[in-house]
């Protein structure tokens, strides 16, 4: 068995000033109430909320706090992230891994913020895999990443064994984000650690899943800290034997025979994603995907359909041409 004990902490988090302290008196707590904690994961953009106003320089004295907290208490510490912003001017969603020697091993930006709500974030380009000596090796994504497969499928052909997800979803679509955090767990055989906040920073109900699919926590709507011990082990056999003695889907997907020509952009496997229309929020009485419900319509067609005053009758009284 190789145990390891990591703890998510869903708390509240306030948009219009510094969740830092808060989030430091919440690491006391914690390594007061469960001393063998090794890791502690907070959620998306917890120590200055989701106002990209609040934009730090990287790096800053928050960082320098939490490095003096991973230190202290002798744990690796990744504290959520917040948005960062850089000398050329960009806005990223960062995170930090710090070790219990109190240095940042790790960074990570995200990597789809959640366009066209987030329009003014820039993407990261980098994967985040680290290894914890004599245990094993975590990959960093962020909320909306989950929702492409991609990338837990690069981060465990690296080797990565739990992922570590910090959220901030307060949206109507949280039930569907747990769904795709267990079937994560079981396409890619690892732990998933999906850390949610309240607030201002989400509608909580965190949930750990384990390679199987297995819920091991699932939080509910108010604060909670969830040390779950973990064992490695586990993920390891299953790679080997597979789900319940049954599939064994990272050798699969090695050994497979088929090309995925989606990936190249030239190849025109995509095309039906062009016809989709612009990447943009919904307005008021939105007709889109309606004029062009027929995946075999051309994108030729679709512009034109857009361009041509709409059937009031398809519209039922709606006279808005969007």
């Amino acid at each position: 068995m190789t145990p390891f004990a990591i703890a998510g902490v869903q708390m509240h988090v306030a948009a219009l000033h510094s969740n830092v302290e808060a989030m430091r008196h919440r690491i006391e707590i914690l390594m007061a109430r469960f001393p063998w904690t090794q890791m502690v994961l907070f959620s998306e953009l917890a120590p200055y909320g989701p106002l990209d106003q609040f934009a730090q320089p990287f790096p800053n004295d928050a960082l320098q706090q939490f490095q003096e907290d991973a230190r202290r208490f002798g744990i690796w510490l990744i504290p959520g992230s917040m948005f960062e912003k850089t000398e050329d001017g960009r806005i990223l969603n960062t995170s930090v891994v710090i070790n219990p020697e109190g240095e940042i091993v790790a960074r990570y930006s995200k990597m789809f913020p959640f366009r066209p709500y987030e329009a003014g974030i820039s993407a990261g380009t980098q994967f985040c895999v680290f290894d914890v000596p004599e245990v094993g090796r975590f990959g960093l994504s962020i909320c909306y990443d989950i929702w492409f497969p991609e990338t837990t499928r690069q981060l465990t052909s690296q080797g990565v064994e739990v992922l570590l997800h910090p959220v901030l979803t307060g949206t109507t679509d949280r039930e569907a984000e747990l769904a795709i955090a267990r079937a994560t767990a079981a396409q890619f055989q690892c732990y998933v650690f999906d850390v949610n906040g309240l607030g201002a920073g989400g509608v909580g109900r965190s949930l750990v899943v384990d390679p199987s699919a297995t819920v091991l926590h699932q939080s509910a709507g108010q604060e909670d800290m969830f040390p779950i011990e973990i064992d490695l082990d586990q993920v390891r056999r299953q790679r080997e034997t597979g789900l319940k003695g049954l599939g064994q889907v990272l050798k699969s997907f090695r050994d497979r025979d088929a090309e995925f020509t989606v990936y190249d952009r030239n190849s025109g496997a995509d095309a039906y994603l062009h016809t989709l229309g612009p990447l943009e929020i919904p307005r008021q009485g939105s007709s889109r995907g309606l004029l062009a419900s027929d995946p075999r319509t051309s994108l030729e067609d679709t512009d034109k359909k857009l361009t041509t005053p709409p059937n009031i009758s398809v519209l039922h009284g709606k006279t808005g041409s969007d």
